[in-house]
């Protein structure tokens, strides 16, 4: 019981962590599809798809950032099941969207950071939609565990754009930018490409490794 506690306390603490960047990046999204961003921006283009593609992104990535959270608090999915498959339909939904839309802006136009950029969010932007895809896929089918599973990874992969200005922000308070541009050209900002996203799912990966194995011993066992 007190670790259920801890894990609920643990998520809302993160929605709350997270909701500065999901009003930031819903007003963004919001105002870059109106087209009435306050001033220029270097996201903002003459290419009409690649700013719907970028801005329609922001908003929905608002979205799930947000919910997404909710999905792993057990006693809302078995209290209120109804409620956590219609939420999980539209995270999904929104989730792959977002995908597609950051995917569509880096082919029509490319990132600030060049090449290096354009791969690593290529890579995030394709596994946050197999992870959508895959999620909804398992749920649909009741494979309750594989579901469980890319849903752990789906949470990590929506929580990647917070996690990235987060790693960007502790990381000018302790070294004032050290190797790192405005252009994204450097040693950090290199590493930042994989790093918001890629040791999180390791990380749950040897998370979803670990458990299995600590059931299968226990099944020989019982």
């Amino acid at each position: 019981m007190v670790r259920i506690y801890l894990q609920v306390a643990g998520l809302l603490a993160v929605m709350l962590l997270v909701s500065p960047f999901v009003i930031y990046a819903a007003d963004f999204g919001r105002d870059g599809l109106r087209g009435r961003l306050d001033a220029p921006h270097y996201l903002f283009s003459a290419n009409i798809p690649a700013n719907t593609g970028m801005f329609s992104h922001m908003l929905l990535g608002a979205l799930i950032t947000l919910l997404v959270p909710l999905q792993l608090i057990r006693p809302l999915r078995q209290r209120l099941p109804g409620v956590h498959r219609w939420t999980g339909r539209l995270i999904t939904l929104a989730a792959a969207i977002t995908a597609l839309g950051g995917l569509a802006y880096i082919a029509l136009r490319g990132t600030i950071g060049g090449a290096a950029m354009d791969a690593g969010f290529t890579l995030y932007g394709a596994l946050m939609l197999l992870a959508a895809v895959q999620t909804y896929r398992h749920a649909r089918a009741r494979r309750i565990d594989k579901h469980k599973a890319w849903a752990l990874r789906l949470f990590w992969l929506v929580l990647g754009s917070w996690l990235y200005r987060v790693q960007y922000g502790l990381w000018y308070v302790a070294t004032d930018g050290l190797w790192s541009t405005p252009e994204f050209t450097g040693g950090f900002d290199l590493v930042q490409n994989f790093a918001f996203y890629l040791p999180y799912l390791i990380g749950v990966e040897i998370y979803l490794r670990r458990f299995s194995s600590r059931e299968t011993r226990a099944n020989l066992r019982a």
